[in-house]
């Protein structure tokens, strides 16, 4: 929940209305999905764009409630995919993968959940 000022580039932005987009820092191993939250939607110019957003970042944490959410749900995003480092391809595969990197992580640290953070914007912009 800090308030933070990033700048990257914009490898993304989701087909449903723009509302996320992901920004890539010096190569892409290192990337961060941004959601629009307040600002609603972002250009669709900011892809392959270098981009400066502000605003609060925030923890998204995967544990057993969220999988089994999931499974109901069954969809997924490849870019938020790739953003997590996920290899699998299928949403099962995907959930099993999860499950099995928190296991890895309860033996290690005693934590049973993955942390993920994203930046919800309080404004953006796409750098000349």
């Amino acid at each position: 929940n800090k308030e933070v000022t990033i700048e990257g580039i914009c490898t993304h932005t989701c087909k449903h209305g723009a509302t996320k987009m992901f920004l890539m820092g010096s190569d892409d191993t290192k990337t961060i999905r941004v959601e629009a939250g307040p600002l609603g939607s972002f250009d669709t110019r900011c892809v392959n764009a270098i981009v400066t957003v502000a605003g609060t970042l925030k923890e998204q944490r995967v544990d057993e409630a969220y999988l089994q959410n999931w499974e109901s749900r069954l969809k997924g995003c490849d870019s938020e995919k790739k953003a997590r480092g996920e290899t699998a391809n299928t949403p099962e595969a995907r959930i099993a993968d999860f499950r099995a990197k928190i296991a890895e992580r309860k033996t290690a640290t005693g934590k049973d959940y993955l942390s993920f953070y994203y930046l919800e914007a309080s404004s953006y912009e796409i750098q000349e």
